[in-house]
Parts: C-alpha cells; structure tokens; sequence
C-alpha cells in the first residue's frame, strides 16, 4: 500500500512491538495517546484512533463536538526503548475529514508544505532541552534530585554530572538506540539541571523527537524514584530551563541557504534577512515560545546564584554572544534562545518560520551584530541604543502577538472563519487572569501587615 504501513508493520513486527501509542499534543504541547493493539494496526490506519477533544485539552472543542481522530505518521515511528513492546506514532488530528487547524501538529505541517511548494525550501531545526531532575520532600516539597548538587557554579560540574550518570547514560542510549545522533549531555547551569543534545533534522522530525524527549525524560526519571521538569523557572534562585532552537533553510535538493564563506559570521543575505524577521516579530512571538505565566520570570530575570541567567531580555542579535535573544553560534544557522522548556515544539518553529519568512519577503535588514555583554547594561542604555526588551509578562506578550498581522496570517483561520490566533490568545488570557486572580505567598509576606 502507498500509505506506508508495510514497511510499518515490517519494522513493527522486527522489533516485537505488541502495542502502538498514537500520540498527539494538545496546545500546550501536553501528550496523549491511546494503547493500540499490534493486530489493530490496519483499523488504526484506516479510521485512526478517536478521542474526545474536550477531554484531552485545548484543542478547539466542548463536550457537545465530534471525535477528533488522529490518523498516525508512519515516518514517525519511534520504538519506545525502556519498555519491551511499545512503539509510538505521532498523529495528526481530523475532525470530520479534514485536518483539524487547531492541532499544533497540524499547524506547523501546512506552513512546511506552503514552504516547500511556493520556494522550494525545508527548514531545519535542532533543540537544545533542558530540565531540571528533582525529588519530592517529605513536607510535600521540592528539591534537587542529586542531595549534593548545591555548588554556587555547577555548570558542567563532573562530579555533578558522574552522580547522575545511571539517567545520563541511560537516557543517551535509548537517543542513539532510536538513530538520533545524541552527541554530548552535560550539567547544565542550574543545581539539579542537565541538557541531552541530539541532531538537528527537517522540522516536524525534531518536533516529534522533543515531544518523545520530553516523555522519555519524564518516565525514566519517575522509574529511577524522580521527577522531572521542563518548567522555565521552577526556583527563583536556580537558572531555567530553555529550548534554544537552531534554524536553517535549505533547498529540497539539500542545499544550505544559510551560509556563507564571505561573510563575519558565516551567514548569507537570506540569513540576515531571515533574522531581520525573528527580530521585527521578536515581542509578539514571545506568546508563543515563551507561553507561560512561568516563562516570563526566566527571561528578563535577574541573575540567579551562578552569576547569569543566561535566558535573553533583549531582542537582538549576534555571534557567539550568549546574552542575546539570537546568537549566530557558527556559519549557516542561527539560535534562538528566547524559547523555554514550557513551549509546544510544533507552534514554536511555526511562529520563527512566520516571522523569518517575513523578513525575507521584505528585505529586512538586521543591523549590526551586538557584541556588548547585555545583562551588564543599564536598561536605560539599551533602549538608548534602539534596541526592544521582551515582554514583561505572559499578558504583555499575548497582546502583542494577537496584533501580529503576519503571526495571525500563518497560524491559520479556523472552521467558523476566526483566527486561530485569537483562539490561542483567549486560551492563554484566561491562563495569565487565572494566575493573576491567585494571591501569593509573596503578597502575603510582603502586604498583609505593611499599612
């Protein structure tokens, strides 16, 4: 059959793979599946698996809609390594036929597929996730996983890194196991905090992989007696958890749009008014990869006990400049480090596509790299220089991006003729209205007997 499932069910069958999860994400990146049977897997091809919308979370629906079917990607296939005869598929949700535009999944496929036909181009992405491995407390608590993990400077401690080294290990196996090229894993900045780095791939591949990532991460910390995190900032004094995404274009022959041998920074004009975009669209953005309450007290924030907070405030750009929200590590791509651990993996690349892509249909021109070290800057010397900090707050950066003509485009319209921006954006006002809403120990502390 042209649908791949020979090939599927082959590869299946090799591996002993009893049952399949069909996987997707609700809008905030959240996982869910149902337990497919291995004789199944022709009904599942067929007619997918079907779920109540309303149940799984925000995904467009109420308890009165129709099933949302999600029909699986057989390319995605990815063996789950830590539990004999499991295999995941990632799935694309239907609503009566059709793709259903309020699936992120979904989302990020037709602006790949626009890109490919109108210019021939892929864009390619590798993410750098970090998390924090912690324990429960007997008081109901949290803290560190690792007891000892309490250095002022514990990035790429290797006492740190050696006392973890069981997950580590394990974790970097099952990558290398499933061909993803896992190439390095160290302590990160943060006490109880690690990084597992993979190859960059096409960008529906890498998205894939973060979700299986993210849940991978998740069970063999619960199996090992942990709990995991991907939160932005999950302690004040603790340095958060980031996504930093690398972009590329490239042709569907397989050439690099990016770069250049004549240029400072190893980047072509396309690059440059790649990133002429990212920045233009930098604020409104910021709604999506950054789409927290919780993601605005890692960017911007002051510096935690390491000395840096090494997440951006500013929208600006350069080369190996890690206090920026861009940074050109190397010819022919650029970073984004303004993504945190709290953003969907398929909505974020779709809204940096969206604004990239835009600052190439204009020319835009990003100006001159920064090469000052911004967190040491007064503020009021860098708004001197022209250059924008990021929202203060996930209310702040909602408002921007529902004003985004460009974002609002690209994220598409939904059934009834509305936008899925504004869908989102009431989604997350009513997130940030709940939190406000919420009184805080702070005020408590600071307030309750102050006048």
């Amino acid at each position: 059959m042209g649908d791949g499932r020979g090939e599927l069910a082959a590869r299946a069958d090799e591996d002993g793979i009893e049952f399949f999860l069909a996987m997707f994400v609700d809008l905030h990146g959240k996982p869910c599946a149902k337990a497919v049977p291995r004789a199944s897997l022709d009904l599942l091809m067929d007619g997918g698996a079907g779920f109540a919308g309303f149940a799984a979370g925000d995904l467009g629906q109420g308890p009165a809609d129709p099933d949302i079917n999600v029909l699986p990607d057989p390319a995605s296939y990815t063996r789950v390594p830590w539990k004999d005869g499991i295999a995941v598929l990632h799935c694309d949700p239907y609503v009566a036929g059709e793709p259903w535009p309020y699936a992120p999944r979904v989302i990020l496929k037709r602006l790949l597929a626009d890109l490919e036909r109108d210019r021939g181009w892929v864009l390619k992405t590798g993410v750098e996730a970090e998390y924090s491995l912690l324990r429960r407390t007997p008081d109901g608590g949290l803290d560190f996983a690792d007891a000892l993990d309490r250095a002022d400077k514990p990035c790429y401690e290797v006492k740190g890194l050696t006392r973890m080294w069981d997950f580590l290990s394990t974790l970097s196996k099952h990558m290398n196991e499933l061909g993803w090229g896992n190439y390095a894993n160290d302590h990160e900045d943060g006490n109880g905090q690690f990084e597992s780095n993979f190859d960059y791939s096409d960008a529906v591949t890498t998205a894939d992989r973060t979700v299986f990532f993210r849940y991978m991460v998740h069970m063999l910390a619960h199996d090992a007696g942990m709990t995991a995190t991907f939160m932005p900032k999950p302690f004040n004094s603790v340095t958060g958890n980031g996504l930093h995404t690398h972009q590329s274009l490239w042709t569907t022959g397989g050439e690099p749009l990016f770069d250049s041998d004549s240029d400072p920074l190893g980047l072509s004009k396309l690059a440059y008014q790649y990133i002429g975009g990212l920045l233009d669209h930098g604020r409104a953005s910021a709604g999506v990869i950054c789409p927290s309450v919780n993601s605005y007290k890692r960017i911007g924030a002051g510096a935690p006990n390491s000395g840096a907070s090494w997440a951006p405030a500013y929208v600006a750009y350069g080369g190996n400049n890690r206090s920026l929200m861009l940074r050109v590590p190397e010819g022919g791509r650029v970073e984004h480090r303004g993504v945190d651990g709290s953003a969907n993996p398929y909505l974020a690349p779709a809204a940096m596509l969206a604004a990239g892509l835009d600052g190439i249909d204009r020319g835009l021109d990003p100006g001159e790299q920064v090469t000052d070290n911004l967190f040491a800057l007064h503020p009021d010397e860098v708004a001197a220089r022209g250059i924008s900090a990021l929202p203060k707050t996930l209310d702040h950066a909602v408002r921007e991006l529902v004003a985004d003509p460009v974002l609002r485009t690209a994220l598409g319209k939904l059934p009834d003729g509305t936008d899925f921006i504004d869908y989102y954006g009431g989604v997350k006002q009513a997130e940030f209205d709940a939190y406000h809403a919420t009184v805080s120990q702070w005020e408590i502390d600071r307030y309750l007997t102050l006048a």
